[in-house]
């Protein structure tokens, strides 16, 4: 059944978010505009205020309403330890963790040729001014565990190395309370290539 213009370009752009596919994409438009129209309207103005609102921190590209967000504007955070991640949902999944109080630097991406993505739209030439600066002590490279993520970390690691500063990967491997059986190929790979020596 084809769909009316209007009806076809919501579920088109619903499909841009991630991980919904075209029968996801139908079923929440039909939703909003059935029995949802309310919540339609809420989503419509509350994105607008988002679109108006949210924009980059100036240090870190951190998504948030100020020049700076909240971390790199709180005074207790170590300003030597740079964290490095692509995306904005990976400082709040390592804020959760409760593990680190370091800043960071949020890519938006990680470098893809063939996508168009480069250093120049991954914030490269600010992360080398803060780099250049000199207070940064250690830089964490928590990119991806993925063929671009892990291009993107040896790009970093190279930048990082040239101002003679000290860089360090995350670890990747197998979960806290996972059994090995369980866990698959490439992540036992990685465990085992990344294994420490006991003290």
């Amino acid at each position: 059944m084809k769909h009316s213009a209007a009806l076809a370009a919501l579920i088109e752009a619903l499909r841009a978010l991630p991980g919904v596919g075209p029968k996801g994409a139908q079923r929440m438009a039909f939703h909003l505009l059935q029995d949802g129209r309310p919540a339609a309207r809420n989503l419509v103005q509350a994105l607008a205020q988002a679109l108006e609102r949210v924009g980059r921190c100036e240090r870190c590209r951190m998504l948030t309403e100020g020049s700076l967000c909240a971390i790199c504007a709180h005074p207790q955070r170590d300003v030597g330890t740079l964290c490095i991640v692509e995306s904005p949902a990976d400082v709040v999944a390592i804020e959760q963790s409760g593990g680190y109080r370091g800043r960071y630097f949020v890519l938006m991406g990680h470098l893809s040729p063939l996508d168009g993505v480069g250093p120049e739209q991954l914030g490269v030439r600010e992360l080398d001014a803060q780099l250049a600066d000199g207070g940064i002590r250690e830089v964490i490279l928590a990119t991806n565990p993925t063929v671009e993520g892990e291009a993107t970390a040896h790009f970093l690691y190279e930048l990082v190395r040239a101002r003679g500063i000290t860089a360090s990967r995350i670890a990747h491997g197998v979960p806290v309370g996972g059994e090995l059986e369980y866990v698959d190929g490439g992540t036992l790979a990685h465990a085992l290539a990344g294994r420490q020596a006991l003290t």
